[in-house]
């Protein structure tokens, strides 16, 4: 006799858009944004929570999608890279990466932009240090990683230039 598939409704707003679901109660989020709602942006790296290439704001903090069910994130705001700006505009975490070569292949960018995003909103004025140990859970084969912190001082520095929206 075939088992059931406990499935659930689920609804969250992922970039601002909202979104209902029934998900398989066992389905991981990043499989869920990806295949489900196809923001691809958010990458499948090692399954494990170590590489940090999956890492997605749930509620402003960074997560890593592939330890996470679709369901934990029900009733919750997701941010993917998707969401941080565009080709014509882009974020100025996402421009400091650019213009600092922060960046080669492009793999693990994703994860290092939210990871960074979360990090800086806590502490707008890093130093190196901190930098480090923010990015510690993220791994990248291609960089050397001075470029990577050189990228998340010049985005900090960019972020405290920005005028606040009132």
């Amino acid at each position: 006799m075939a088992e059931a598939i406990a499935t659930q409704k689920i609804a969250v707003t992922v970039n601002g858009v909202k979104y209902e679901r029934e998900v398989n109660v066992r389905t991981l989020l990043v499989d869920f944004v990806r295949r489900e709602l196809g923001f691809t942006g958010t990458h499948i790296g090692c399954e494990q929570g170590v590489c940090g290439a999956c890492t997605i704001l749930l509620d402003g903090e960074a997560v890593r999608s592939c330890l996470t069910l679709a369901v934990q994130a029900n009733g919750r705001a997701i941010s993917t890279i998707e969401g941080m700006g565009s080709p014509e505009k882009l974020h100025p975490i996402q421009q400091a990466f650019m213009e600092n070569h922060g960046l080669q292949c492009g793999f693990c960018t994703s994860g290092f932009v939210m990871t960074v995003s979360a990090f800086l909103n806590d502490n707008p004025d890093p130093t190196d240090y901190e930098i480090r140990e923010a990015l510690s859970g993220n791994l990248c084969r291609c960089t050397g990683y001075q470029n990577i912190i050189k990228s998340v001082k010049a985005a900090a520095d960019k972020l405290n230039q920005t005028e606040p929206v009132s």
